[in-house]
């Protein structure tokens, strides 16, 4: 009878810890060690920044829901911070890695990141925030897979490859930030990388991916470079367009895919042709010439070099602009909704409040900068965020210092300031990106999904939103501007935080290119917004200050 009662007990306890464990989602431990090594991508040896050792840096495999910790020990000899390109971080700014909502971790020091990719599908990568330590390394692929209950619009692949392909400079990250503090540019990149490597081109290169005739793979590929758009291919197959950083779109085939910097595209690869080895192809787009890098795959059992004749790629933005009105949001799509936030019938949503930001460069203190609507940000020493939340927000940045529909005037003379704009929470905004230059730009908003509802030549009028696709625009985080272009997005600013609009192109970023949108919890509820971690770092102005009461529960 004792025994009864035991196995009883114990069969309580394991249904017990079974509804514990459920009750949950699961946890995913990493511990990054961050230094520095020297490798030579173009052949010629430079100072990068591993992750364990490994350039670029680990991939982050995960699951919708997964809670990811990773405990970052900074081993450079400069401040550093990571952020998670895509990744919403809902109600939790906390975990971005931007300067303006975190301190940054200092040399010899460590924090831990925790965060969950909430209700997200998708392709995404991650990178260093801070100085022009991207330009080194640092870099790597972060997938968020649906859950095994939630399908997806195509067959499992055989094996899930992640490319990170970017333009790349030979010079120390140190000295590229030597030339833009003294008021030069990047100039010309030295090179293409394909996840880290360039390829020599004549079949000597090691295969990067290896594939089985007859099966599909699940290709993503991330431009994680600093400023070059780059147009994606690979000889003898089409890639068949499935998701877009974290929405699923109708399913097209097409022969290359311009991928601007930040961007991430998922596609599907059939490997049905002659088994052989083959190129993958990336190559400079918009630059006075092409600048080319291979890599190889290879078929298992193949017999054959790769031809050496590579796929040519498009010239001109025409072209980039045709491909960018092809992509639409598959609204059928049974999986994770990257745009909780969002109606799917957006376009009857009435705007709340217009922003138009202009792209601009100038001259401060004979010193180039970069400017949106005549205002250059600057970092200051106190994250934003923590200068909000401590209530010394006023010793520290001025809201809305720019104006919504800025004048020829405005935009002309450049300040050196910090940018950031009150939203109101939950009201529904269209910012429209304006660029008056000869270059293509890339934008990225942190914390959200936007509708990207139209690009168009020109320069922008309320009368052009009868050019808005306002049934299926894909719902993403980045959107390309090309030369003396517009695009208008759409989207419910309905997640509390600090979040960082930026130029994904590094070099305006760091001089000036970015502002920060505050979006604060009227009731100051953790239904809003989650209290300031415990173990968050403390600087600036709040460096040793208590922390203030915590919100309110939801």
């Amino acid at each position: 009878m004792r025994g009864v009662k035991l196995l009883a007990a114990c069969l309580y306890l394991a249904a017990a810890a079974t509804v514990v464990v459920r009750a949950e989602d699961p946890y995913f431990h990493h511990v990054w060690n961050v230094t520095y090594g020297t490798v030579s991508p173009l052949g010629v040896p430079q100072q990068v920044i591993l992750i364990n050792g490994q350039f670029p840096g680990p991939n982050i495999n995960s699951t919708s829901n997964n809670n990811i910790i990773i405990n970052v020990f900074n081993n450079l000899d400069e401040p550093f911070l990571l952020t998670w390109n895509g990744i919403q971080h809902r109600k939790n700014c906390w975990q971005d890695g931007t300067p303006g909502t975190m301190c940054p971790i200092m040399p010899g020091t460590n924090y831990t990141y925790h965060f969950q990719p909430k209700d997200q599908i998708g392709s995404y990568f991650y990178y260093p925030s801070t100085a022009l330590h991207r330009s080194a390394g640092g870099f790597g692929g972060l997938r968020v897979n649906s859950r095994l209950l939630i399908p997806v619009p195509y067959a499992d692949p055989e094996d899930d490859y992640t490319v990170l392909i970017g333009d790349w400079y030979t010079k120390s990250h140190t000295q590229l930030k030597k030339f833009l503090d003294g008021g030069r540019t990047l100039g010309r990149p030295d090179g293409i990388l394909i996840n880290g490597k360039a390829g020599k081109g004549d079949g000597s290169d090691a295969p990067l991916f290896t594939l089985k005739p007859g099966k599909t793979y699940r290709v993503r590929v991330c431009n994680v470079g600093l400023k070059t758009s780059l147009n994606f291919r690979i000889q003898n197959h089409k890639l068949k367009l499935v998701e877009m950083e974290g929405s699923h779109v109708l399913q097209n085939d097409y022969d290359s895919l311009d991928v601007h910097v930040g961007q991430c595209y998922g596609t599907i690869l059939s490997a049905n042709q002659e088994a052989k080895d083959y190129y993958m192809v990336a190559s400079s787009r918009f630059l006075k010439s092409v600048i080319t890098t291979t890599g190889l795959l290879r078929y298992e059992g193949g017999k054959g070099p790769a031809s050496s004749q590579l796929p040519p790629g498009p010239v001109g933005w025409a072209w980039s602009l045709n491909q960018f009105r092809s992509f639409r949001w598959n609204l059928t799509a049974s999986a994770a909704r990257p745009n909780p936030q969002g109606s799917y019938h957006y376009g009857k949503i009435n705007i709340t409040r217009t922003i138009k930001l202009v792209n601009t460069q100038g001259k401060v203190d004979g010193k180039l900068r970069y400017a949106l609507n005549g205002v250059s940000h600057t970092d200051p020493e106190t994250p934003l965020k923590l200068a909000e939340y401590f209530g010394v927000a006023d010793k520290v940045f001025k809201y809305d210092s720019i104006s919504d529909n800025p004048t020829p005037e405005q935009i002309k003379s450049i300040k050196i300031e910090p940018n950031v704009l009150n939203i109101t929470h939950r009201t529904f905004i269209e910012v429209v990106f304006e660029n008056h230059e000869k270059s293509v730009q890339s934008w990225h908003l942190d914390g959200y999904s936007f509708f990207a509802v139209a690009v168009e030549p020109g320069t922008w009028t309320p009368e052009k939103r009868k050019n808005y696709n306002l049934l299926d625009a894909v719902s993403r985080h980045t959107v390309q501007v090309y030369p003396k272009c517009w695009a208008a997005i759409l989207l419910t600013f309905d997640n509390c935080g600090m979040w960082n609009i930026r130029s994904e192109n590094s070099e305006r970023r760091y001089l000036g290119q970015q502002l920060y949108a505050s979006v604060l919890s009227p009731e100051k509820s953790l239904r809003d917004e989650y209290n300031m971690p415990e173990t968050s770092l403390q600087c600036g102005l709040v460096k040793g200050t208590p922390k203030p009461n915590p919100y309110a529960g939801a």
